[in-house]
């Protein structure tokens, strides 16, 4: 089992990823970056603002963990979002 330490986390929209979950390259190779669901062949899936990415995020979230509110859901978003590749302010 792998430390929490060491789990990578979607830099797109904080899904925590194994293996089988890592986007693409443009030249088809792993990205441990970006999950498929954001990257696929070199670029995002989806052309979102941060902002809209959360809305979805908090969705998806509060239907897999239903013991965690929209409210918990967001407040959790909105610490973590800024600080991800794909959002973070150079």
């Amino acid at each position: 089992m792998e430390n929490f330490e060491d789990q990578k986390f979607c830099q797109s929209c904080a899904m925590p990823m194994t293996e089988e979950l890592f986007g693409t390259n443009a030249d088809e190779s792993k990205n441990d970056e970006y999950c498929i669901y954001c990257f696929k062949d070199g670029e995002f899936t989806s052309d979102m603002t941060m902002e809209e990415m959360m809305n979805f995020c908090i969705e998806k979230m509060v239907e897999v963990h239903p013991e965690i509110d929209e409210e918990e859901a967001s407040k959790m978003m909105n610490e973590v979002f800024p600080q991800l590749k794909r959002w973070a302010k150079d």
